[in-house]
């Protein structure tokens, strides 16, 4: 992975993380870096699930795969909301 791969990720897991955090109702008491972490990752799980389903290229837009990447980000941010409440981490 490059450098600009690298870069690349992060912009793409800050722009997922955020459409997710979003997506879920209320306040989420977690962190930037956190919300930036779970993107990256629903990013890459939403990445491979599209390719599994035969959805992950198409031309143009791959707007299913964005929707399943925001989807699992929703989860995980709300999981993550969840958890880092109830530890009193704030």
């Amino acid at each position: 992975m490059t450098v600009t791969g690298i870069i690349t990720a992060i912009v793409i897991g800050a722009i997922i993380g955020a459409l997710g955090r979003l997506v879920v109702p209320g306040r989420q008491s977690i962190p930037i870096w956190l919300t930036v972490v779970i993107g990256i990752i629903a990013a890459l799980i939403g990445t491979a699930i599209a390719g599994a389903l035969g959805v992950g290229v198409t031309r143009g837009i791959d707007w299913i795969e964005l929707a399943i990447q925001v989807v699992l980000a929703a989860v995980g941010v709300f999981l993550a909301a969840s958890m880092y409440s109830r530890r009193g981490l704030r």
